[in-house]
């Protein structure tokens, strides 16, 4: 069986679109491939997190991937700092990865260009550190949002130059982007990807908004002039948007939803969008508050992490001998 694996960087509550992007897609995939699906929360520290709001966060998330359908008989799901080696293999790659590839990289570029100051190492080197995520287990596809196609193909990059160098080391992963869903966008400014850093969270729906503050903000999703639902990303970015977040959800192609909502308003459709978004919460919601109450949590990234670790103790130590590194035998 082929290994794929992703992970989520929960520096806030997990969105609608980590749902659609990313945790969907896990559940999909978990029955056939070998999947692991970390937590990354060494890359939430790259910028300050108040200690307590993580904690929760990240308690959040790990009950989240249950609950939208991750199965820990099927899935291997852990904390990324209960792997050690993922930290020990993100220096090695650092050591492997050029500066000149990381100044390309359009997460810190973006912050430069905007001028923030007191931007972090971490932030600058994390690339390193999510080639380590992935090489380490040597799987053979990731899925990843369109934006972070990119870090998959510097991981490539650095793997090819690592085996070039020391031997036939890294398998090479393959970016997996999903046609529909790939990158979900703000409700309130659909040319901005819907995020958990917004300002304003009208144009963000979390997994654990009330159902009606979630239906609110469907309907109060910004559309435009043209009076008719129809799927054109660049005239009609909002309806595209949240065309794309129900044919995600509804497993209905875009095409039928236009189609039957040809010579129909705006309000109707919304309608239409926000109850297929409230059915999909409801649904995780419940099964949410069950994880927590059964305490489920402590148990499953216990055995995760054993499983995870096995495959990187492997691997590092791999790494650290073709590198000259190792002296002693293990």
């Amino acid at each position: 069986m082929k290994r794929m694996l992703s992970g989520i960087k929960p520096t806030g509550q997990l969105t609608l679109g980590n749902y659609i992007g990313a945790l969907k897609n896990f559940v999909r995939y978990q029955d056939d491939y070998e999947m692991i699906a970390f937590i990354a929360n060494l890359h939430c520290i790259t910028v300050y997190q108040e200690p307590q709001e993580l904690k929760k966060n990240l308690r959040d998330a790990v009950a989240l991937y249950l609950a939208c359908g991750l199965d820990p008989k099927k899935a291997t799901i852990f904390l990324q700092t209960d792997v050690l080696e993922h930290a020990q293999l993100g220096y090695i790659m650092a050591c492997n990865t050029y500066l000149g590839e990381l100044n390309r990289m359009t997460q810190f570029k973006d912050k430069m260009a905007k001028g923030e100051t007191n931007l972090s190492a971490g932030l600058y080197t994390y690339p390193t550190l999510m080639s380590a995520d992935i090489l380490i287990y040597d799987p053979d596809y990731v899925p990843v949002g369109e934006d972070q196609k990119q870090h998959v193909e510097l991981t490539r990059d650095v793997a090819i130059r690592f085996n070039h160098r020391y031997g036939d080391t890294f398998k090479i992963p393959e970016p997996l982007v999903q046609k529909v869903g790939a990158r979900i966008m703000s409700l309130s400014d659909p040319s901005k990807k819907m995020s958990k850093s917004e300002e304003s969270n009208k144009g963000c729906i979390y997994l654990l908004d009330e159902p009606a503050v979630a239906r609110k903000k469907i309907m109060s999703a910004v559309t435009d002039n043209e009076a008719h639902v129809a799927f054109d990303p660049v005239k009609q970015p909002g309806i595209s948007n949240l065309l794309q977040i129900h044919s995600s959800l509804s497993n209905e192609p875009i095409e039928s939803i236009t189609a039957r909502f040809e010579g129909k308003g705006y309000g109707e459709f919304k309608k239409e969008v926000a109850e297929v978004v409230v059915a999909e919460l409801e649904k995780i919601q419940a099964n949410y508050r069950a994880i927590i109450a059964e305490n489920q949590i402590e148990r499953v990234l216990e055995e995760g992490a054993a499983k995870a670790r096995s495959i990187a103790a492997r691997k590092l130590n791999k790494v650290q001998r073709r590198i000259g590194i190792e002296i002693r035998k293990r």
